[in-house]
Formats: structure tokens, sequence, C-alpha cells
């Protein structure tokens, strides 16, 4: 159990070189790595208490959008009517009416739809449209890839 501190070949008090390996300073670094994780973890993981609204039994059915279609020719549809830029706001007042949903704008849905050869400025003009007659519940229809 003794370790050997002297080479083989000089006097007595010759020291020859060490092949062991220092491990106290990477066993230090571990245990500054193990303090800092013990007190970064608890931080991390506390919770904040929230109290949140017990569930309804009732279920709001959602309502149905009202399509609006634009074609690579240019026509712009609302619900199957054909319409211009300029009285879409109407129509689809219209149509939201005919279809029951009159009221206030945040509650309406209207979906999108628009041909693959339509231009990027008139799809966004009437986008433009929508969102200045103050629907802001729009969707953009797009075509299923399976």
């Amino acid at each position: 159990m003794a370790a050997k501190l002297s080479g083989g070949g000089g006097g007595r008090y010759d020291l020859g070189q060490n092949a062991d390996i220092n491990v106290t300073p990477f066993v230090d670094i571990l245990l500054v790595l193990l303090i800092i994780f013990m007190v970064a973890v608890p931080m991390a993981v506390t919770s904040i208490k929230i109290d949140l609204p017990l569930a309804s039994e009732r279920t709001v059915e959602p309502k149905t959008p009202i399509f609006v279609s634009v074609q690579r020719s240019g026509a712009l549809y609302v619900a199957q009517k054909q319409t211009t830029l300029d009285t879409l706001r109407f129509d689809l007042d219209a149509a939201f009416t005919a279809d029951g949903q009159a009221g206030p704008k945040d509650d309406q849905r209207v979906m999108v739809r628009a041909d693959g050869d339509v231009e990027y400025a008139r799809f966004m003009g009437v986008l433009n449209q929508l969102q200045t007659a103050g629907w802001y519940k729009v969707g953009l229809i797009n075509e299923d890839i399976h």
C-alpha cells in the first residue's frame, strides 16, 4: 500500500515522473456544478397559483362562416353572390343578416379562398377591405395536401 515516490535509478531521494491522474480539480468542478444545479432547479420548478373559472356544462356552437371567393379573372363572390371590392362590406353584412348572424362583427367569422393564380395585390386588397370594415376573425382557405 505504499506509493512509489522514487524512480528506479538515481539516488536515495531521486523523484521520478508520477503517471497517476490528479482528480482533485475535477472533483472540485463537479461539486461547484452540483451546488449550482441544486440552487437553480427549485427556481425553475416554482409555480404560480391561478384561480381558474369552473368549466360550464353548456357548449357554445361555433358560428358558421361566410365564404369570400376571389377568382383569377378578378371576380369576387360573397356566399355565391357576385360583388365588387367597393360593395364587399355591404354584401357581407347582408349575407350575415340573411344567415341569422346579424350583430357585432367580433362574433362573425369570414373565410377567404382564392384561386392559385390570383395576384397578391388583389388578394391583399380583399383582406385590407375586410379589416377596414371591421372583420378581424378572417380565415384563409387552402387546399388539402394529402
